[in-house]
């Protein structure tokens, strides 16, 4: 029986673990990239600063899911996208697209997300 709840938790959120380790992989690119090593500004910070928050937020909607945190993770996931051109590193051809895709994949997640709790009441699998 336990085992059957447990199973159906982690069903239930294997997006929000996604999300999380969406939010660890930002903050360790810049290191895995060589950015942090060069002193790069932006170019390290901005995935830093935006992957801790999405952490920040995916641990807190593992532990109770609450529609507000879904959109704060779909605004994060945006603000990633946008970050290479508003802060100036969109020449940086490597840390540009990791930034765009990992937005378009928080965004995803997040959308998702929503789309679940308020078509479902729940997160579906």
């Amino acid at each position: 029986m336990i085992e059957m709840l447990k199973s159906q938790q982690i069903k239930m959120h294997w997006r929000d673990w996604l999300m999380l380790l969406f939010g660890v992989w930002l903050v360790a690119s810049p290191f895995a990239f060589g950015h942090a090593a060069a002193g790069a500004g932006m170019v390290m910070w901005a995935p830093v600063l935006l992957g801790v928050a999405v952490i920040v937020f995916a641990v807190a909607v593992l532990r109770k899911t609450q529609v507000w945190e879904e959109w704060i993770l779909f605004a994060l996931g945006m603000a990633l996208i946008a970050a290479p051109f508003l802060l100036g590193y969109a020449g940086v051809t490597l840390a540009m697209w990791n930034s765009v895709v990992m937005g378009l994949l928080v965004g995803v997640d997040a959308g998702w997300s929503l789309f679940a709790l308020t078509h479902h009441g729940k997160k579906a699998a």
